[in-house]
This record gives structure tokens, sequence and C-alpha cells, in this order.
């Protein structure tokens, strides 16, 4: 490695910093750990980072929402436990929104809040888990959001993942089968769009999915953690295609998982929803009934399972998240213009990168670039994942490695929500630095 003269960061700084975190090779740095480094960085030199290491909104919620949600709390919400299954008109709303922007027929007893998507996953995986003897094992189309594993290893279940990024369209076929026909596999779950590449599956790919779900009877868990925001169509538009894809068109064996933190800059509430295709919610299990004393797959999921974990999602926020979907369902609050912005920020700031010596990774949907947005991936030269990411550091610039989230390639994971176009020319100065001591 280069020596690290005249860096925008000042080299004793960010030596200090990590040699107090002890963390050999960034690449088994966990997001958290990134930010507290960070921080710290920050703090000790004066200089504020590019941030690009964490995907937190960085526009303001949607007064749709807090206006709702602050009016149930002047009546009194707070005081009174919620229902376990979500109030009447939350269910209402998410089975309209379903049907407005999917075109998928998810009846209102399917549709449940849950603690943030990250509570709907944890439930899911406990359940499906338990549905058969020989089904012991979650899969995941990788790359994904490491969490996601973390709460297997807390629910002591196995997993099995592959990196998708040699696999698209009919290779996906043969790689899933290989996993599903060992009868071993329980569920299946990826992101679409994709968290960290911002892959987005094909109709063809879907179809695949679907198909091998029913075939091999597994539940299929697709997290829609970044609803509608692939930018390449017009998806905003309620009950008129084009449509949010999914795996719902092509199977029965299905749990969609709707965030509000991302297309409702909503996060800080926890609320997201699960929506349970209408078969499975209904289906009986011999093996929940020998568990849980109870043998219907939704019955085990809300009266067992999110009892158990919360007792239930926030009265109040339930009310905001209701309040959005209805008004996006009448076409009142168009929530998809609030946050092209990031669509925006993503094809400059991809630019900046590529202008600098650094390559994208994951470029292409089979033979369509892929959509700028929330999330892309870069590479420089031959260095490994954990080098780049504290490479940059000394050029104040943070991002995670794709090390932790089942991606089998070098490179940094570069999220766009927290720098601002303002900051633009000050991103160009510093990686421009960094491409003059690296090339």
């Amino acid at each position: 490695m280069h020596q690290h003269k005249n860096t925008p960061i000042p080299a004793n700084i960010v030596d200090k910093v990590l040699a107090k975190y002890q963390i050999e090779d960034l690449n088994e740095a966990t997001i958290r750990e990134i930010v507290s480094i960070v921080n710290d960085i920050e703090e000790e030199s004066g200089e504020k980072f590019i941030r690009m290491e964490m995907g937190v909104p960085g526009l303001m919620p949607s007064e749709v929402g807090t206006n709702a949600e602050i009016e149930a709390l002047k009546n009194g919400m707070a005081s009174k436990y919620p229902m376990l299954e979500g109030i009447k008109s939350l269910k209402h709303e998410a089975s309209r929104f379903v049907k407005a922007f999917m075109n998928l027929e998810v009846s209102p007893e399917g549709c449940v809040p849950t603690v943030g998507s990250m509570q709907g996953s944890y439930a899911n995986f406990l359940v499906t888990g338990k549905l058969f003897e020989e089904k012991d094992t979650i899969l995941f189309i990788d790359p994904g959001f490491p969490v996601q594993k973390q709460q297997l290893d807390v629910l002591g279940y196995n997993y099995e993942s592959f990196d998708v990024y040699n696999y698209r369209g009919e290779a996906l076929r043969e790689k899933l089968e290989s996993y599903f026909s060992t009868g071993k596999i329980a569920s299946v779950i990826y992101s679409n769009p994709n968290n960290p590449t911002w892959v987005c599956f094909t109709e063809t790919e879907l179809k695949i999915i679907g198909e091998l779900a029913t075939k091999y009877d597994v539940v299929v868990i697709e997290d829609l953690a970044y609803f509608a925001m692939d930018f390449r169509q017009d998806l905003s538009k309620p009950f008129e295609a084009p449509y949010q894809s999914s795996v719902g068109h092509f199977t029965d064996n299905y749990v969609l998982l709707i965030s509000s933190s991302k297309a409702f800059s909503y996060a800080g509430q926890r609320t997201g929803m699960m929506c349970i295709s209408d078969s499975l919610y209904k289906r009986r299990y011999e093996n929940l009934e020998k568990r849980f004393g109870l043998e219907q797959y939704g019955q085990v999921l809300v009266a067992r399972v999110l009892y158990s974990l919360s007792s239930g999602t926030c009265h109040s926020a339930q009310y905001a998240l209701s309040a959005m979907l209805k008004a996006a369902n009448d076409g009142e609050f168009k929530f998809l213009d609030e946050i092209r912005e990031y669509g925006e920020r993503g094809r400059l700031m991809k630019e900046l990168f590529t202008g600098n010596g650094f390559n994208i990774i994951y470029d292409k949907d089979m033979d369509e670039p892929l959509a700028d947005g929330f999330y892309f991936t870069v590479a420089y030269g031959n260095m490994s994942g954990g080098e780049l990411l504290k490479e940059m550091l000394y050029y104040g610039v943070s991002a995670i490695t794709l090390g932790k989230t089942g991606s089998k390639q070098e490179g940094l994971r570069a999220c766009v929500s927290q720098t601002g176009q303002e900051r633009f020319v000050e991103l160009k100065e510093r990686l421009s630095a960094f491409d003059k001591n690296y090339s």
C-alpha cells in the first residue's frame, strides 16, 4: 500500500482509531462498527466524511404519515394495546396497496404490521423453519442484508447462500434446483431491488423462482425494502401498469415484506407490513400443530410468534402507515416523486466513481444497464474489499464491504442517501486524489 502522505484525513488519526477497534480486516466489520469508526475519525479530525456506509433515509418523512400519527397520539392511542393482527384500516389499505402497485390479490386478513420488515423476516424464518421435520434450512439468494443471517444465528437455524452474480436468467433455475432438490430448504429469501447491489430480478427470473417454489413446496420471502424504486420505469401510478414485479404472480407460496423505511422515509417508527398469500395464510401444517398447538400458518405467525416477540406493532405508527398507504392508493400521495432524488444521486455518483478509476461490479440486469438508485457497488483495481475500505477512510469516504453481504466479489457497497448533491464537488476531489495516489 502507498504511504498516506497529504491525505484529506490526517493518517495518524485514522491509524489511531483503527488501532482502537482492533479489526484486522475491515471485511469483517459490521455496518454499525464502521459507523462508529467513522464517527470517531470525524470527531478527532473535525472533517466530515462522505458517508456511504449506512442505508438510512436522507429525506424528511411525509407529513401524511406524521400528521396521522400525531392525531392518533392525541386521541389516546398510546394507552391502548394494538390488536396483534393490526388495525383494520391498515389491513384494508395494505391489501389495496398490493393490488394498486403490484397487481396482486392478498386479502386484508393476511396483511399484518410488524416492527419493521426486520421483524417480518424474523417471524417468517421462525415459522418456515418448523413447517416440516426434514426442512431445516433457509436459503439466501445473495448478496443480501447481513442482519438477516444474524437473525438465523440467533434462532439457531441452518442457512445456505449463493452469490447470484454468475446465475442470472436461465442459469438461476439449475442453481436454485440444486438446493431445493435436496429436500432441506424450508424457505428462500431475496430483496428486489437488491440490497446491496441494486440488481432487480427480471420477470423470467421471478417466474423460475416461483415455479420451483411450487414444485418443491418452498416458501418465498420477498423482501421489498426498496418498494418500486427501480426508476427505469414509472411504477408510481396506482392500479395502472407497469407494476412492481413480484414472485407472487408465479406461485402461491409467498410472503411479501413491505417496508416503510425507504419508500416512505419512515424508518424511525419501525413499522412494516408482511402480506402473506391467501393460500399460505390459511394452509395447515401438522408440524405446526405439534410445535405450537395451532396448525394454520397465519394463525401461528400472528397469535403465537408475533405475540411472543412484541405483542403487536406500535399503535400510533400503524395510523401513520395506514394514512400513507391510503393516500398512495388514492393517487394523492406520490411517494415515488419524493424519493426519485435517490436515483438522480445514484446516477451522478456512479459517474464520479467511474471517472476516477473505479468500476461498477454488479452493472447489468441481463442485458439492461442497472437502475440508478439507493445503492451501487464499486471496485478499484485488484484491491480486496477490506483493503479498499481501509484506504478510502484516509480520503474521507466510507462504505461497507461486499464480504458481509454474501457476495463473492471484492469491492464496496455505496449508499447514496446521506450525500446531498451539494457535496459532490468534495466527493470528486477526494476520489480524484485517491485515484492519483493508487493508479
